[in-house]
């Protein structure tokens, strides 16, 4: 049983017509950068739940969920139409592994994305740890259109804090943009392109990876990895490849 608790809505950012960012505040217990929680809403006596990865850090005082409205899902058009004033639940608990204290140490930190999963790399960058364990972070973010590219401000903050360390790449699969790469990432790392276009090497020896977002990506990705040498990290193995699935 989910320990829910009332979360008060501050606002609700609407990046586009689908992607919407909800500002929350709530007494919940800490939690790891990284790490998702679950929000809530009543529809005819039941609890329609889903799980939504922080964007905000820790330290944050405040929650911040990234998400894209499913035209027919059951609770993400209802989370898209709330207010500023309007009440969520929110597990007061947070979960997941998808934590840099599960990544092993290396010189370079590959953090891949696709939609919405970028959400975690966020909370996991506004926090200092990244940036005191690896070199360069490379942070992809694979889109379909350019106005799906969100967060630019808060990224552009981040490159202009860490300019030496933070390397930005961008995919946009359905339309030509400015510094975005086209396809998919599995291609991209399968053919050279992506360590081309932005100066580093993909090595076991010296590179971690974080796979966060659409399964095929996070399927496909690991197996190209996996076919030079890369390997699953485990607990009790550690390897190079740390994944979560966001559905």
């Amino acid at each position: 049983m989910a320990d829910w608790i009332p979360a008060k809505v501050i606002s609700n950012r609407h990046w586009n017509s689908e992607l919407f960012s909800l500002t929350l505040e709530a007494n919940i217990e800490p939690f790891k950068a990284g790490q998702f929680t679950k929000l809530a809403l009543e529809c005819d006596g039941k609890m329609i739940q889903r799980a939504y990865s922080f964007v905000n850090p820790p330290s944050s005082h405040q929650i911040e969920i990234y998400a894209t409205r499913v035209a027919d899902g059951l609770l993400s058009p209802r989370l898209h139409a709330l207010e500023a004033g309007d009440e969520v639940f929110i597990t007061a608990r947070a979960n997941g592994f998808f934590t840099l204290d599960e990544v092993p140490d290396g010189d370079n930190l590959w953090l891949l994305s696709t939609g919405t999963a970028i959400g975690p790399y966020l909370s996991i960058l506004r926090e200092a740890t990244a940036w005191q364990r690896f070199r360069k972070i490379v942070l992809v973010h694979a889109v379909r259109f350019a106005a799906d590219l969100s967060y630019q401000a808060e990224i552009n903050a981040l490159k202009a804090a860490h300019p030496e360390q933070l390397i930005v790449q961008p995919f946009v699969s359905r339309e030509p943009a400015p510094l975005a790469l086209t396809g998919r990432i599995p291609q991209a790392i399968s053919d050279g392109q992506l360590e081309r276009h932005v100066g580093i090497p993909l090595d076991p020896k010296t590179a971690q990876l974080m796979l966060c977002g659409n399964p095929a990506m996070v399927k496909d990705t690991k197996a190209v990895l996996e076919a030079r040498g890369f390997e699953k990290n485990l607990r009790r193995k550690p390897g190079q490849i740390t994944v979560e699935h966001y559905w």
